[in-house]
């Protein structure tokens, strides 16, 4: 037991987790301990909105793997984070959000900044700590440490601002490591005889795989049994896109190629991944989840297990040791698939192919809409980029070990055809939570945790507006990004839904300010570059990955796209309208 003031209890159970950076903005409420943390090796990043920080937070932990830390003053400030950190929560990513509270004397009168924090955050967090005694400063502290990686999401520890203040008599605790296993033998039994017995194996992997540092298992299990690997949603870099078993991603603007072969599948293994509804909804006009197929899930959630999708075997397990006790299973075994394993290889080869040559010719949207669109862009502007022709031009120009985020919107979503990884911990997106202004400042957290690696993010005009103040604190602390906006005056992704089901009629949709968000970033002290001639998009990006990586300049690359729009998030969402008032008799 060491003689110390609760602050120090604090700070010292955050070295003790390997904390060196967070997240937020200053704030009297906890500057006692904030105080003191330059001499205790842990950084504050101070950000623009509270927002940023909690996404940063967020970014930081999935490409590190550990905790990533967000801290701001009681009441506005922390209301701030609730949307990051729903965001982080979807994602499973280890943030510990740090809540000062008014002091214990102040609650319930109305007083300054004033609010009852536990209840923001109730649906959004894995555990929730509260130090209602200084002395459990480290005890609880602790814990909200161990329980964001034992249970895989964001904690909050809430801490009424006068119980910094003291002295306690306390013992810092190491970390808590858990040694996770690959599920019950029962289950893993049942899981290889059913492979072995598979005639067309699928493999779904998932971001339990990333999450595990999984991939080399899932690698030796797919080659064990020769099977097409198809990434699940938002999960991009579960895989590398190099290796001839990678098929692309399922779900919204995922790959057709993945879709057409897991649709074949009669045994499908979906490795690391919860099954979630909006990755497997029907795309491309095809309904592909085989429903007469064996399905055996892996994952380290029991809650997740059968959840969304009927399943024949649940593993309760690690992604990585359940793919490796799998492949001990069944390696010396004989596997039905293998006599037809050149066969599945020629037909994957064949499906990759032919969905590679088909985003090559898909150069711009044909609906009606999109070719007016096309029209009035070429009219007014001139021979503005098509998304597409974009999308693919940067990903050409994707340097090795990029990390990539990206914002919901329209052009985004189409980004999930384009985007390849060949290592983990790579592709960030806003997952099932789905909120604009998510891919700066989550971009900039993770280049703040891997500073070595090109950091990209994208996002469209929409959601970009929201998060682009961040950029200050790219260049403020020399934590340099590329930023690419897809400049397309609109809300895509709903105003897709006016074009399909309300007649074109067009309500707060439209974003046409005359804004030039190259000189914005400029006069935040970013390099800004427009680009309005497909053949500079490359070129563009590589030059400002150059600048990033050697000089640590932050640039925002703005990209002139016509207003032609991909297919909508989600068809099944809405339904032809109906109107039985007279008034609104035409808006049918």
């Amino acid at each position: 037991m060491t003689r110390m003031t609760p602050s120090e209890a604090f700070v010292e159970t955050m070295v003790a987790n390997g904390v060196t950076t967070t997240f937020g903005i200053m704030g009297s409420a906890f500057m006692d301990a904030m105080d003191i943390f330059t001499p205790a090796g842990i950084r504050l990043v101070p950000v623009v909105h509270e927002q940023g920080a909690a996404h940063m937070a967020d970014g930081y932990a999935r490409v590190s793997g550990r905790h990533g830390v967000v801290i701001g003053q009681n009441g506005p400030g922390i209301s701030n984070c609730v949307t990051a950190i729903a965001a982080a929560y979807w994602a499973h990513s280890p943030v510990v959000i740090v809540t000062p509270e008014t002091g214990t004397m102040g609650i319930g009168l109305g007083g300054f900044q004033e609010a009852n924090q536990l209840p923001m955050f109730q649906e959004f967090t894995k555990y929730q700590g509260h130090i209602n005694n200084e002395n459990r400063m480290a005890e609880i502290t602790a814990r909200c440490f161990d329980r964001a990686m034992s249970e895989i999401g964001p904690t909050q520890l809430n801490i009424p601002r006068d119980r910094f203040y003291g002295e306690i008599d306390v013992e810092i605790a190491e970390p808590m490591v858990l040694d996770r296993g690959p599920g019950g033998d029962d289950s893993l039994d049942a899981a290889a005889e059913m492979l072995a017995e598979a005639e067309f194996p699928v493999l779904i992997s998932g971001g339990g795989v990333v999450m595990g540092d999984a991939v080399p298992d899932a690698i030796a299990l797919a080659e064990r049994l020769g099977c097409p690997v198809v990434n699940s949603y938002l999960h991009n870099d579960s895989f590398p896109a190099s290796h001839p078993l990678w098929c692309g991603p399922l779900g919204y603007q995922g790959s057709k190629a993945a879709m057409k072969l897991i649709a074949q599948a009669d045994v499908v293994l979906a490795l690391g991944t919860r099954l979630g509804p909006f990755g497997t909804l029907p795309q491309h006009d095809m309904d592909y989840w085989p429903t007469e197929a064996k399905i055996i899930q892996v994952d380290a959630d029991h809650k997740m297990l059968g959840l969304v999708k009927k399943i024949s075997v649940g593993i309760c397990g690690d992604a990585g040791a359940a793919a490796r006790a799998l492949t001990d299973r069944l390696a010396d075994c004989t596997l039905a698939c293998d006599a037809t394993r050149d066969e599945r290889a020629d037909r994957t080869f064949a499906e990759k192919k032919a969905w590679e040559d088909e985003l090559d010719e898909w150069t711009h949207e044909t609906d009606d809409f999109s070719i007016d669109m096309i029209k009035e862009s070429i009219d007014e502007e001139g021979n503005w980029l098509h998304p597409r022709q974009v999308l693919r031009e940067l990903e050409k120009a994707m340097p090795a070990r990029a990390m990539v985020s990206t914002d919901i919107g329209n052009i985004n979503s189409v980004a999930n055809s384009y985007l390849r990884f060949e290592e983990p911990r790579s592709f960030f997106a806003a997952m099932s939570w789905g909120n604009c202004g998510y891919a700066l400042p989550t971009i900039i957290g993770a280049k703040a945790a891997a500073p070595d690696r090109p950091a990209i993010s994208y996002a469209g005009d929409g959601a970009w507006a929201m998060s682009m103040v961040e950029t200050m604190t790219a260049v403020r602390h020399d934590i340099p990004v590329t930023a690419v906006v897809f400049h397309n005056r609109q809300w895509g992704a709903e105003k897709k839904n006016q074009v399909d089901f309300y007649g074109h009629r067009f309500v707060a949709g439209e974003l046409d300010g005359g804004e030039n968000y190259a000189e914005i970033a400029r006069a935040m002290g970013a390099e800004g570059v427009r680009v309005d001639q497909l053949e500079d998009v490359g070129p563009t990006l590589s030059e400002a990955i150059d600048a990033q990586m050697k000089e640590g300049t932050t640039t925002v690359v703005e990209i002139m796209c016509t207003k032609e729009l991909g297919d909508p998030f989600r068809k099944d969402a809405l339904s032809t309208p109906v109107r039985h008032l007279r008034q609104y008799a035409d808006y049918v």
